[in-house]
């Protein structure tokens, strides 16, 4: 273990506790399922962008594809082209409604590793497909990974992470992520090369990391939280004195145990979650994750190489854009993970939404300038697009894509913390399959006015940001819930005690 602090909170209270290889080693389990998140999510686009996987399973859209008489914007236009996409995140908002009562009643552990599992057997079928259903029932089998991991480990993550780096922490799960989508497109590059099985290569190859997942939750520890709030109270301070690093966990444990007893209070904590004095929490998240596809990000993520080749890249050339896209979606995160908890999640949404949306109309205004129904992008404005896009992923990337899993996993209460990270990512799943399903479609029909799409939704985003989240940057978990009676909005929905016990944050 290295380094020792006693952080003063802002309500002068003191948690002791040092960074530990423990609690390192916990995360970066956890985070792994982001990793694996970002492959498959990345894999798919450079897969479908691959003539020999069209060829086997969509050849009306690989006859399309080399069709000058079909109009640039509708290549690709093919709806169970955009099923094997989409079907994962269906998959995942089902699976979704029922995570966060697994991880309350199971724990998030078992959550995780029941997760890995559904990723390990999804990577196998995909790799091994014989024919369209046998691929679908695979993306399937990977959405119920989806579905469990993503609302298991970002809890998980904040709750064993000390409460001053848990925004780093959480962001190391987006970090993850971006490291997958980055693998996934340097895979997919070489796996394009060799023909006419590469692309099951690339599919296979996520059972490699779903087993890192399943083996590490089975051998690291459930949170103290969790252990507390299913009873296990000694197992819980004992685990919380190991992720610390010291015998003197007593007043963080008081806290998490007096927050475990007000949950307990609490007969059906889905009906609890709609309660008015929980509104705050249930609209933000609402609104963080159910607009974050809509900056552009489903587009992006899943359809990038595809949007490549209907620039008029080679099937080469845009997996090898694509890859540049991934590495700057790391150093984004990157950054990320070094600046959310030094200045902020307000100001980081902020300059993100500023920036995507600065880059969308310049999208637009590119494509309908220079992109027509059967022309390609001369080499500069071709070399342009990839600037913009690169520019577009950091903004994502160090701002909406890892903020909207810190902030929701940390402004939930612990009594509704599970059924709204359930309810709130079913919302991102079931919006992302909808946009996913129809984005093709949809260029097909709006072609350079879908980025203008977009970027109103930014500006939306940018309004709500600016008036409506507060900061929540060095509060400990069992102190956010006050910060809402310090709001100018949301004051209006606190109950006048927790009114009361704002005045020690101020």
């Amino acid at each position: 273990m290295t380094g020792g602090y006693a952080p003063q909170l802002e309500s002068g209270k003191k948690y002791e506790s040092r960074t530990t290889v423990y609690l390192l080693l916990s995360s970066l389990m956890a985070a792994t399922a982001g990793l694996l998140f970002g492959y498959d999510v990345g894999i798919s686009g450079g897969v479908s962008s691959m003539e020999d996987f069209q060829k086997k399973f969509y050849p009306s859209v690989y006859r399309n594809s080399r069709n000058a008489k079909v109009n640039n914007y509708c290549r690709y236009d093919s709806q169970t082209l955009q099923l094997f996409t989409s079907s994962l995140q269906l998959a995942g908002f089902f699976t979704s409604l029922v995570a966060g009562y697994t991880t309350r009643k199971f724990g998030r552990r078992i959550t995780i590793i029941c997760g890995g599992l559904a990723y390990f057997f999804g990577a196998v079928l995909n790799g091994g497909a014989a024919d369209l259903s046998m691929l679908i029932i695979g993306r399937v089998f990977l959405g119920i990974g989806v579905g469990l991991t993503m609302q298991a480990t970002p809890l998980y993550i904040a709750e064993i992470a000390p409460y001053q780096h848990r925004g780093a922490l959480v962001n190391g799960f987006q970090f993850a992520i971006t490291v997958g989508l980055f693998v996934s497109s340097l895979v997919n590059y070489f796996t394009g090369r060799i023909h006419p099985w590469g692309w099951r290569l690339s599919l296979g190859l996520g059972a490699a990391p779903a087993l890192v997942i399943t083996l590490g939750a089975i051998l690291l520890p459930d949170s103290p939280t969790s252990y507390v709030d299913r009873g296990h109270v000694d197992k819980g301070r004992k685990v919380l004195e190991r992720i610390r690093g010291v015998k003197d966990v007593d007043l963080e444990f008081e806290d998490t145990l007096e927050a475990s007893r007000t949950a307990a209070m609490v007969q059906n904590r889905f009906r609890d979650l709609f309660a008015r004095k929980n509104r705050p929490q249930l609209v933000i998240s609402w609104v963080l994750l159910g607009l974050q596809p809509f900056t552009g990000n489903a587009a992006i993520a899943f359809y990038v190489p595809v949007i490549f080749r209907i620039l008029g890249y080679g099937s080469s050339a845009a997996l090898y854009s694509t890859a540049i896209v991934g590495s700057v979606r790391m150093a984004g995160s990157a950054i990320s993970i070094f600046l959310v908890d030094r200045i902020g999640r307000k100001i980081l949404f902020l300059q993100g939404g500023i920036q995507m949306f600065l880059c969308q109309i310049a999208l637009g205004t590119i494509f309908y300038l220079e992109l027509g129904l059967h022309n390609s992008l001369s080499k500069p404005m071709a070399a342009g697009v990839l600037v913009l896009v690169c520019l577009w992923t950091a903004g994502f990337d160090w701002s909406w894509g890892p903020l909207i899993w810190v902030v929701p996993s940390e402004i939930f209460s612990l009594e509704t913390r599970s059924a709204g990270m359930g309810v709130a990512v079913s919302w991102n799943y079931i919006l992302t399959f909808m946009l996913t399903q129809v984005f093709l479609t949809m260029f097909c029909h709006l072609r350079w006015g879908t980025f203008f799409f977009f970027a109103g939704t930014l500006f939306f985003m940018v309004l709500f940001t600016t008036f409506l989240i507060p900061e929540t940057r060095r509060i400990p978990l069992e102190e956010v819930k006050y910060i809402w009676g310090k709001h100018w909005f949301w004051k209006r929905f606190v109950p006048a005690e927790e009114k009361v016990e704002t005045k020690d944050l101020a």
